[in-house]
């Protein structure tokens, strides 16, 4: 199969779709894969290393598109990306549909076939290619939320950890999963008081289990998250929904009542956000205020340490890179149920169930359009 990686071109996104050492082993399995030149550049691969791998380097991202099969990206494809797809040609990138009608129809109408890292499954009932991301979306949201706390970034001045005789920060993780639990452990090492809020009992066990008295957990309802919120002085919106807008837990009337200068920080924000005030920033302007709170909802936070990002990205989509190219989409797809979980879009049909109630388009089973 001849595979396409051209440059990331969304703002400030230097994280590359294959490092190196994935396309050493996508060409040792008989591919050929071509590189747009610089893709890799800002965070340490060189052309020359891609060459040597047995890569070819290309100059343009459209010759890319002309001539790939399957194109391998970071983040959902940007407008005129969209607009290079063809029919039949295999996508497999992070796409997050449910708050993008406007990408979701382009993708439609390129007749292309879009999986989507988010929505691969593995057997434990996991998203093990969002999993890498939302490992460092975690661990940087208490980063940039300590970050925004400081008072020279219109934050309230107070330091996460505190010191001895001061308090230390109150912050407050909204979601257990893989993102909240790293925000978890992140925020506890800096010395915060943290809780967690999370509204599966199991979940909420197993937190005990691994960080004890350390952290406050507490079950999901309005009256909670309105208790522990409007005390906050950072606040992590660390829900998902596979597939799905977030849902929005955070309304502006608690926003309001919290005090001025603390810092919500919404990593969910590319599935539309959990807070009522989160709209999407980028890394140069990651941060507004509203109601006299810092808001940070930069869509691609993991881009801001994009060599960590992309590697391990690749420990994870490798596999599944591998065995699209190996046995074409079709089979592929027919082979692993986990794979074909991340199935968004296929000739222009939606065949993601949450995908498509978000849009309100039709939805059409991943199997049927198989089959």
């Amino acid at each position: 199969m001849l595979i396409g990686v051209p440059k990331e071109i969304k703002n400030n996104e230097f994280r590359v779709g294959l490092v190196p050492s994935s396309v050493r082993e996508l060409i040792a399995n008989g591919h050929q894969v071509l590189v747009q030149r610089d893709a890799g550049t800002a965070i340490g691969f060189a052309n020359a290393t891609y060459e040597q791998t047995g890569a070819t380097i290309i100059e343009t991202a459209a010759e890319i598109f002309a001539k790939a099969d399957m194109i391998i990206k970071v983040k959902e494809p940007q407008s005129q990306e969209c607009h290079l797809l063809r029919e039949g040609q295999i996508l497999f990138t992070y796409l997050h549909l449910a708050p993008d009608p406007e990408q979701a129809r382009l993708l439609q109408e390129s007749g292309c076939i879009a999986i989507a890292y988010e929505t691969v499954t593995n057997k434990h009932g996991g998203l093990p290619l969002l999993a890498p991301s939302s490992e460092v979306a975690g661990r940087m949201s208490i980063q940039a939320g300590a970050n925004c706390l400081e008072i020279t970034n219109k934050g309230s001045g107070i330091l996460l950890g505190g010191v001895p005789g001061v308090s230390p920060a109150k912050v407050v993780v909204i979601g257990g999963g893989v993102l909240g639990t790293n925000a978890v452990r992140v925020a506890l090492g800096m010395g915060a008081q943290v809780t967690v809020i999370e509204r599966s009992l199991e979940r909420l066990y197993q937190l005990d289990l691994q960080f004890g008295s350390s952290v406050t957990t507490i079950y999901s309802t309005a009256d909670s998250i309105e208790e522990y919120v409007t005390n906050a002085d950072l606040v992590v919106g660390a829900v998902l929904v596979p597939g799905a807008a977030a849902p929005r837990l955070v309304t502006q009337d608690m926003i309001r009542k919290m005090r001025k200068g603390s810092v919500m920080v919404d990593p969910s924000i590319d599935q539309g956000g959990c807070f009522e005030t989160s709209r999407p920033t980028t890394h140069e302007q990651p941060t507004y205020i509203v109601d006299g709170i810092v808001h940070y909802c930069v869509t691609n936070m993991p881009g801001a340490v994009p060599r960590t990002s992309a590697l391990a990205l690749n420990n994870a989509t490798l596999p599944f890179v591998l065995a699209l190219a190996n046995y074409g989409y079709a089979q592929a797809l027919q082979r692993d149920p986990h794979l074909l979980n991340g199935l968004n879009i296929f000739k222009g049909k939606i065949t993601y169930k949450a995908v498509a109630e978000a849009l309100q388009k039709p939805y059409v089973a991943a199997m049927q359009v198989l089959s």
